[in-house]
Formats: structure tokens, C-alpha cells, sequence
């Protein structure tokens, strides 16, 4: 096994070099290949489904953020108005409204510690989803180019572009998912 990786290695290696004019002209149209290449990140952030997946964070995100505003904002207010009242108050009276604040405010603190990591969680599953869902996708794609291997565009040296096959992965999971708003069994395609 490592000998046929070192073949494949040293082969596409020799190719590469013989081959490099030809990319600045135009990349060899690759029919068939042991090995392919796709960019996961690319081909969530460029697909409708991926794109969908962010823009759904993205809009939560929003609004998280204009709701710690807004809370920041009342608890400022909030906070302003005992500090004025305190020549007023009784010391005691003041260090009990003072002790209740500060327990509100860390209460609210860690709520929204909460949701920040909900939102985290958002996006990784949104991301673990869409991995699961290409699998097919990526499947058909090594079937039509007799791949043995789908390797990511980032684990990979070096390599000829023709075995790059992102924009194709692209449209398949664009063709195959669209935006992943549905199920495939949802709309009656399937």
C-alpha cells in the first residue's frame, strides 16, 4: 500500500512537472483518477445549502447581538439609577439592592454565555449536517471518476488540478440539496 502511494506520489509528482505549462494554459480534463480533490470549506460556503447555513447564523447572530444591546442598555440604566438613589438610601438597603443587582446581572451574563454557545453548537451541526448530506453526492462523484479516494483540498502537497473537482462538487450538491431547507424526500423528488 505504501509502495502504490509513493507510485501514485512520484508519478503525479513527474506529471506535474511535464504538465506544469499546461495548467497556465488550461488544466487537462480529468476522466478518471485514483484520487480527487475537493475544497470542503469552499463547497459548504459556495453551495445553497451551506450558504443557507450561515445565513441562518449569521441572522442569529443579529439578533443576539441587539438583544445583548438592548440588555446592556437596561442594565445601565438600571445601574445608573441605583448609583444616583445610593446618597439616599440606607447603607444596608443599598448593599442588599447592589448584591441583587450584581446577582441579575451575572445571571443574565451566563444566559447569554448560553445562547452564544447554542449558537456556536448552530453552525457545527448545521456544518456536521451538510458532511452527512454530500456523502452521496461525493459518492456519485468517485463512481464517475474511478476514485478510490476523495481527498480535502487542504490535506493535500501537491497535486494537478484536473483532479480538483470542487466547482463540480459544487453544482452536484447545489443539484442534489439545494439550499437543505427540505429533506430530499420532502419535496417529492425523491
Amino acid at each position: 500500500m505504501l509502495r502504490l502511494a509513493a507510485a501514485l506520489f512520484l508519478g503525479l509528482t513527474l506529471w506535474t512537472g511535464s504538465a506544469s505549462a499546461q495548467t497556465q494554459q488550461a488544466a487537462p480534463t480529468l476522466r478518471s483518477s485514483p484520487i480527487i480533490v475537493i475544497d470542503l470549506e469552499e463547497v459548504f460556503t459556495s453551495s445553497l445549502y451551506g450558504q443557507r447555513v450561515v445565513a441562518d447564523y449569521n441572522a442569529a447572530a443579529i439578533e443576539l447581538e441587539a438583544e445583548n444591546r438592548r440588555i446592556a442598555d437596561l442594565l445601565l440604566a438600571e445601574e445608573r439609577s441605583l448609583t444616583e438613589r445610593r446618597p439616599s438610601m440606607d447603607a444596608e438597603a443599598f448593599r442588599v439592592a447592589a448584591a441583587e443587582f450584581d446577582d441579575r446581572v451575572q445571571g443574565i451574563r451566563r444566559a447569554q454565555d448560553t445562547k452564544e454557545r447554542e449558537l456556536q453548537t448552530m453552525i457545527s451541526a448545521g456544518r456536521d449536517a451538510f458532511l452527512v448530506a454530500i456523502e452521496p453526492v461525493l459518492g456519485t462523484l468517485m463512481r464517475e471518476f474511478s476514485a478510490i479516494v476523495v481527498m480535502d483540498r487542504r490535506a493535500t502537497l501537491m497535486r494537478l488540478e484536473a483532479v480538483d473537482v470542487t466547482a463540480r462538487a459544487i453544482e452536484e450538491v447545489d443539484a442534489a440539496l439545494g439550499d437543505g431547507a427540505t429533506a430530499p424526500d420532502e419535496t417529492g423528488d425523491n
